[in-house]
């Protein structure tokens, strides 16, 4: 009876026992922070949290291109920070999404008056404040001292250096058909990204007018075109740009030479206006998630890292200017002060959900204009037209009563089916000898289950709802109805499923082609016996598949650069050589050399994987059938085409069928190199949906209704081919024989010849 008590008491003693263990973990849980920061700026960050006197702090950094999406996805489910690092602008999404809540006893009894002008202001939405200013950040002028000792009053007195300066060395420098850094020359002429009424702001004569000026400084190589921020850096580096507008970060990848010759000046005038250029200014701050709120320690953790002495820190160590009026900036860091000064006239940038879907018809515009491809009332007209594309309001919700039908329909059919297959299914013994084969197989479904099936419906349903976070709506097939009668436009205007559909099934084709062609040429020469070296060269042709497509897509954007590319400098060469005059190309200002471009890099990362599947075949061709094919008296040319080709051509099937789904995929290529250029043309169905999630204020159920449809149009085109192979004198024919039996070797190849 004793032991049977005992037994009976470890339950409840277990389950006591994991009562209070449980608050105990909770309580030790670490604060989890998440950032973005590289470099100086994250060694700043690390010893601000080493500094912390609390609980213990876990620090990770998310890439930015992944930050916004990674937040939108980990914190609703409880798995993100309790704070997180991040720029103001993004507060308006991130409140709608219910991503950050009030900092509450976070800010200083007199956090009024402790942070600097605007900084407060621009983390406050709706009376609350929903973040801590850490710093804030906008573009100023870079000098080099080398090449300009006075800092200019005006845009135009830079510009007036052009005759002045050495060969080879431009004035200004900086990302011109960016948006974010067109933003100092469109406010000095009145204009703005976004309205008071979240309409769309860069359009009319103001605007019109800052990109006619930007457009004669890059004709009067006063500022090179198509600059990015890596060239930016090359070129203040090399001595080869006497002023560069950027930000703080800039500074970061100068090499010590070029920074102990240039200096920072607030940005200049434009003297046709009169008015100074006046850039974004973002503030960073520490902004708590709603689990993050509830925690004392990670509240403390928030005031500490917005305090007077972390600010001192980033001060020191990241040459971060402060945002608190208690950090004295030093009198003799020039640097610093001309950066404080520039942010005094620097504009906020809007919090608005509707900012995020500026950047991405904007930047066309100004691309378009720049490049000459259209005048900017034109290009700013069909920016505003898409910017009110994409703002439109979500279609009605539906009644789920359809797809309730539908889904009780489906699932009717299948218990039929598999009440009729279990007729005659095996039962009792036989069922049970099979049981250790579904154990062996049982890893595999569920693994692929978790892996493609979830996925696949999750995004199937996801497909059938718009909107975002309470906003979400159900709408049945309106997405879908949307996408496939072009948004109520011209079937195939710009940027319709229509015209991306055919452009992706192009691309599909002459890539394929390319791919086929040149992987079996090689393949065919690399496996000739009296071939020397056939080692080397199989192990260099492989290179372009082994490296990252990521790696190599933007080694050859750098290529095809009009002014500072490989194919340009090979021109250029020619020209030198021979005499001739080729201008350099702009591969990006039209649709036929955009696509050439990004064709010839996938191409290149493409061939590989035909090469590689070829040789493999290669080695399974009888070599007495050839042979005997030869000994009949077939060519060369015969015996390719009459038996090579045929019996490899199993083998080669599905690597093509693999081949093309993958280049009808391709996205790091098209978004990579081309980016869309020129005005979208471009893009793909894949890149077009990631569009629509990523720069389009994220309609993700617009982008899965893209997602299904892709999947839909690889799913037909697979089926149709395998039903193609099935039909009657199909081109991979089942049998070799009159009865379908494999012929001899000798008298398959006289038959063949």
């Amino acid at each position: 009876m004793p032991s049977r008590r005992r037994r009976r008491r470890r339950p409840a003693l277990a389950a006591l026992a994991l009562v209070l263990l449980v608050p105990a973990l909770a309580v030790a849980a670490p604060i989890r922070l998440w950032h973005a920061y590289r470099d100086d700026e994250a060694r700043a960050l690390g010893a601000i949290v080493a500094a912390f006197q609390g609980e213990e702090v876990e620090l990770l950094a998310v890439p930015f291109d992944a930050y916004a999406s990674k937040l939108q996805a980990a914190i609703p489910r409880g798995q993100g920070p309790d704070l997180f690092i991040d720029a103001h602008e993004r507060l308006g999404d991130y409140g709608a999404r219910k991503l950050v809540a009030p900092v509450g006893d976070a800010l200083e009894a007199d956090g009024e008056a402790v942070f600097q002008g605007p900084a407060l202001a621009a983390v406050r939405q709706g009376g609350e404040i929903l973040g801590l200013p850490i710093s804030q950040k906008c573009m100023a002028l870079y000098m080099n001292t080398a090449l300009a000792q006075e800092a200019p009053a005006f845009l135009e007195d830079i510009a007036a250096l052009a005759g002045a300066l050495p060969q080879g060395v431009y004035p200004l420098v900086y990302e011109a058909s960016n948006a974010y850094a067109h933003m100092p020359i469109l406010a000095a002429f009145g204009g703005a990204m976004l309205d008071e009424n979240d309409k769309f702001g860069l359009f009319g004569p103001g605007p019109e007018r800052s990109l006619e000026l930007v457009r004669s400084l890059i004709a009067r190589r006063v500022v090179p075109e198509d600059a990015d921020g890596a060239l930016v850096t090359d070129l203040f580096n090399a001595g080869r740009a006497a002023f560069v507008i950027s930000g703080p970060w800039f500074v970061g990848g100068l090499t010590d030479e070029a920074k102990r010759s240039s200096r920072v000046v607030p940005l200049p005038k434009v003297r046709e206006t009169g008015r100074p250029m006046r850039p974004f200014m973002t503030v960073e701050a520490v902004m708590l998630s709603p689990q993050g709120a509830q925690r004392a320690e990670a509240r403390a953790l928030a005031r500490h890292l917005a305090g007077a002495a972390a600010a001192a820190t980033r001060l020191e160590v990241a040459r971060t200017p402060p945002v608190r009026n208690d950090v004295a900036v030093p009198a003799d860091d020039a640097f610093i002060a001309a950066f404080t000064e520039q942010a005094k006239v620097a504009i906020p940038m809007p919090t608005s959900p509707a900012m995020r879907s500026t950047w991405e018809p904007s930047a066309r515009a100004i691309r378009k204009v720049l490049r000459g491809d259209a005048p900017p009332d034109v290009a700013l007209s069909e920016a505003k037209r898409r910017f009110d594309d994409v703002r439109r309001p979500l279609p009605p919700p539906a009644s789920p009563a359809p797809l309730l039908v539908a889904l009780g329909a489906l699932a009717l059919v299948l218990v039929l089916r598999w009440v009729s297959a279990a007729k005659g299914a095996v039962r009792g013994p036989t069922l049970r000898q099979s049981l250790p084969a579904y154990r062996y197989v049982a890893h595999a479904v569920v693994a692929i289950g978790v892996l493609v099936l979830v996925p696949l419906v999750i995004g199937a349903a996801t497909s059938l709802f718009a909107g975002s976070g309470e906003g979400l709506r159900y709408v049945g097939l309106a997405n879908f109805i949307s996408i496939l009668t072009a948004r109520g436009g011209p079937l195939f205007s710009s940027g319709s499923f229509y015209l991306v559909l055919a452009v992706t099934v192009l691309w599909t084709a002459v890539n394929l082609f390319f791919h086929v062609l040149l992987g079996v040429s090689l393949a065919l020469l690399l496996h000739r016996p009296t071939l020397r070296l056939r080692a080397l060269y199989r192990v260099l042709l492989i290179v372009p598949w082994a490296v990252p497509s990521y790696v190599t897509a933007l080694s050859w954007k750098g290529m095809f650069h009009r002014q500072f590319g490989a194919v340009t400098g090979l021109i250029e060469a020619v020209n030198a050589a021979f005499g001739t005059s080729i201008a350099p190309i702009a591969w990006f200002s039209s649709f036929t050399t955009a696509f050439t471009a990004n064709v010839t890099t996938n191409v290149w990362l493409g061939f590989p994987f035909m090469m590689v599947v070829t040789l493999g075949a290669l080695t399974a061709v009888p070599e007495e059938v050839l042979e005997a094919a030869e000994v009949d008296g077939a060519s060369r040319w015969q015996r390719l085409w009459k038996i090579t080709l045929p019996l490899i051509r199993p083998v080669l099937a599905p690597a093509v069928t693999l081949g093309a789904i993958w280049t009808f995929n391709m996205f790091n290529v098209v978004f990579l190199v081309s980016g869309g250029d020129p005005d979208g043309t471009t893009d793909i169905l894949v890149s077009e949906a990631y569009r629509w999630a990523f720069t389009r204020e994220a309609q993700y159920g617009y982008a899965a209704a893209y997602s299904v449809l892709i999947f839909l149009l690889l799913t037909l085109a697979t089926r149709a081919t395998g039903w193609r192979r099935r039909t009657p004198g199909s081109i991979l024919p089942r049998g070799g024989g009159a009865a379908g039996g494999p012929l001899p070797a000798p008298a398959a190849a006289t038959e063949a010849v």
